[in-house]
């Protein structure tokens, strides 16, 4: 091969990692540097503020909000099959929220409680029991006697 014909073969190549490069610019690789605007829910950013008041609200549905089932901060439930959502991952909460307003998953409280709720209320009580105190635990040694 001559040296004329390798040249515009790495010509070619330079303009285009040129290119990519060039298309990549200003993009931030940090995830820190951009805060997420939805969950992995696909949901629009919740706040703790609103879902605290959503938290309190009698569904119309049931008649119950989810304290009198999950108990104070999501950490006392009245039932104990019920589960402690204080301190849950809230894209976990969103997800089962979502499944159970959509059908997905079932419960009989639950799938009532949740079908009225929209994108933003369930965001909001996403953020909520996140953000509360944690007394979940994982099952290591549970069965170890």
């Amino acid at each position: 091969m001559s040296g004329a014909m390798i040249r515009p073969a790495r010509l070619l190549t330079a303009l285009s990692l040129a290119g990519l490069l060039a298309a990549c610019g200003g993009q931030s690789h940090d995830p820190q540097a951009q805060p997420a605007r939805t969950s992995s829910a696909g949901l629009p950013s919740g706040t703790v503020e609103a879902g605290e008041q959503a938290a309190n609200v009698k569904s119309a549905a049931t008649g119950q909000t989810c304290i009198d089932c999950h108990g104070a901060a999501g950490n006392a439930p009245i039932d104990p099959t019920y589960p402690k959502i204080g301190g849950q991952f809230r894209d976990y909460l969103a997800h089962s929220l979502q499944a159970y307003r959509d059908g997905d998953r079932e419960h009989a409280l639950m799938s009532q409680q949740a079908a009225g709720l929209s994108d933003q209320q369930i965001a909001d009580l996403a953020a909520y029991f996140a953000a509360q105190p944690s007394q979940l635990r994982d099952l290591r040694g549970a069965h170890d006697r």
